[in-house]
């Protein structure tokens, strides 16, 4: 139930030992508060005057006070620290994500990427609050009144000792259940999460192709096993509650016949059999009340697992062996039969590549679906790390890795589809250069080609887009990564992953006019298998299996019979734009 990795969390020791200390003195209160109302009741039971009941009334009205107000103590101290907490962790998973790159997010679902840092961490956050508290109310109160009870009467005591675990024991394997129906739901969840927003992204596209409806079907089928599968949940959930509301009320009628046949043969008074009376409840209440809140934590358990595993995840080391880089016509990037493996997989994603870039070259990346395009870009923007056979080198410097602080200073990657952040237009742009001036970023817009489209916006550049707010199109939104491209001109350094590869053949003609200015005096990485930007490349990297299988000129290319003009002739049509 509880990931032990929770106790790891900087700062929550001190306030774990706060709420067990309050916990303790609430503890205490309860059995305060059962003492003084048994004997007001025992007081008036033998008809004593009502002055007589007065300072156990006070006593009790007191304790009972000190009780709730203890509780609110402990939700004040602790959620601070939680939202607090809730939020740093936010802040490292985004930071964490950024220093993963795209592959990471490639592997585990944008949709569930997304879910985990928004909604995840709400999760997390409802988790820390009810699970900490619950567990020190479980783990301290019961025994405190388990002692009290011994030292007026054992055989009760020996009774609520040994039917305790026996709930506990009922309640783990309903539990054991519950969390094996919200695991299937917690992934179901994620899977709804990734469909639904790959969807979404490409709805245009499905639109042209007149495949929306099926898409749209598709989702509804992953919604609908998403929805049996949180009814299962439930299902459980209440079967579970019902079942440990049920034997703790026997249990605790069992120990009342007990107290009532003790009574009857004299072997105890009132006063302390009314007093056990008013504290089995209380005894019970703490593991009721957990496992109440038991199905509503399984969720938050699953989101802090999957944050804490993002978290974990390794990182790239020795990121700093590249100490400076000011990228110029006589730089070189060289690839010397570097090869890459996924971890998941025992085939090499790619094998001997070899390849020398100077200066500002214009680089095209071809191939077909598959063919290691995508990889290749990751391990040029240091997304990803290579095998250890082989050997990257910079300006004649060897590196492990293109995962340089210094080479993703001066580097800009623009995927199929970036990123908008829920933010103003003009904060998606300027995400780069946040302290850029409205010239400057009025300017790169213009230069992107979203002056048109920015004058039509009610709110101009401070119109909200992004998650929740006003709709972008897909060549909109690779407008808006240009725009962040041309407002950073210090990065010389340009990879493309398929930028147009869901765009219509207008949008993209349209775009290219744009794109173009954008890669003069830079280098540029362009991965693509629409072989008309192929005429606006100075070099070609052929692509096949995860294998350079041919590499030069276009010119050079093109004046041979070889995997490249087989590649044009198997495409063709795709390469018709100028």
């Amino acid at each position: 139930m509880i990931d032990r990795r929770l106790f790891k969390i900087p700062g929550i020791m001190p306030r774990i030992v706060l709420i067990a200390f309050l916990t303790l003195i609430q503890a205490v209160m309860i059995v305060i508060q059962a003492r003084a109302l048994a004997i007001a009741v025992v007081q008036l039971w033998r008809l004593k005057p009502l002055t007589t009941i007065v300072t156990p009334t006070l006593v009790f009205a007191v304790s009972f006070l000190a009780r709730h107000l203890l509780t609110v103590a402990q939700n004040r101290t602790f959620y601070p620290f939680v939202e607090k907490t809730s939020g740093k962790m936010r802040e490292r998973l985004m930071t964490k994500l950024f220093r993963l790159g795209p592959s990471l997010v490639e592997k585990t679902g944008t949709g569930n990427m997304v879910t985990m840092a928004l909604e995840g961490i709400d999760k997390v956050q409802t988790y820390l609050m009810l699970i900490v508290i619950k567990i020190m109310d479980m783990g301290i109160t019961p025994w405190v009144i388990l002692f009290y009870i011994a030292l007026m009467q054992w055989k009760e005591a020996v009774f609520l000792l040994l039917i305790y675990p026996v709930i506990i024991l009922f309640m783990i394997i309903l539990g054991l259940a519950a969390k094996s129906k919200a695991d299937r739901q917690y992934a179901g969840y994620q899977r709804l999460s990734n469909n639904f927003v790959d969807t979404l992204r490409g709805l245009g596209t499905l639109k042209q192709l007149g495949l929306s409806k099926r898409y749209a079907n598709n989702v509804y089928s992953v919604s609908e096993d998403y929805r049996k599968e949180t009814m299962a949940t439930l299902r459980i959930a209440m079967t579970s509650t019902f079942a440990l509301d049920f034997f703790t009320t026997l249990s605790v009628a069992v120990v009342a016949v007990f107290l009532g046949f003790d009574l009857l043969a004299g072997k105890i008074m009132l006063l302390p059999a009314l007093t056990i009376l008013t504290l089995a409840p209380d005894y019970f209440l703490p593991v009721r009340n957990f496992a109440n809140d038991y199905h509503a934590t399984l969720n938050g358990k699953n989101a802090l697992k999957a944050v804490l595993d993002v978290l974990e995840t390794p990182e790239t080391k020795q990121r700093k062996a590249l100490k400076q880089l000011v990228w110029h016509a006589d730089s070189v990037v060289k690839f010397d039969d570097v090869s890459f493996t996924y971890e998941d997989v025992k085939t090499p994603t790619l094998t001997h590549v070899s390849f020398a870039i100077h200066g500002f070259q214009k680089v095209g990346i071809i191939g077909a679906s598959g063919s290691g395009k995508s990889t290749l870009i990751n391990l040029l923007g240091g997304f990803l790390t290579p095998d250890e056979t082989g050997h990257i080198s910079l300006n004649g410097q060897q590196l492990p890795h293109l995962s340089q602080e210094v080479w993703q200073r001066n580097s800009l990657y623009i995927p199929q589809s970036p990123y908008l952040f829920h933010a103003t237009l003009r904060e998606n742009v300027s995400f780069y250069q946040p302290n850029a001036d409205e010239a400057a970023v009025k300017a790169a817009c213009d230069k992107a080609g979203l002056t048109d489209w920015i004058a039509e916006l009610p709110q101009g550049l401070a119109t909200m887009i992004g998650e929740g707010s006003r709709g972008v199109s897909g060549g909109q939104a690779q407008r808006i990564a240009l725009a962040r491209a041309f407002l950073d001109d210090s990065r010389k350094i340009l990879l493309f992953d398929e930028p147009t590869a869901h765009l219509d053949i207008e949008t993209e003609a349209a775009l290219k006019q744009d794109m173009l200015p954008l890669m003069a005096d830079r280098l540029v990485f362009f991965a693509t298998h629409r072989l008309h930007w192929i005429n606006q490349m100075d070099y070609v990297l052929v692509m096949d299996h995860g294998q350079l299988v041919e590499q030069g000129t276009p010119a050079e290319l093109a004046s041979h019979d070889g995997p490249y003009t087989r590649l044009r002739a198997e495409m063709g049509g795709l390469h018709a734009l100028n």
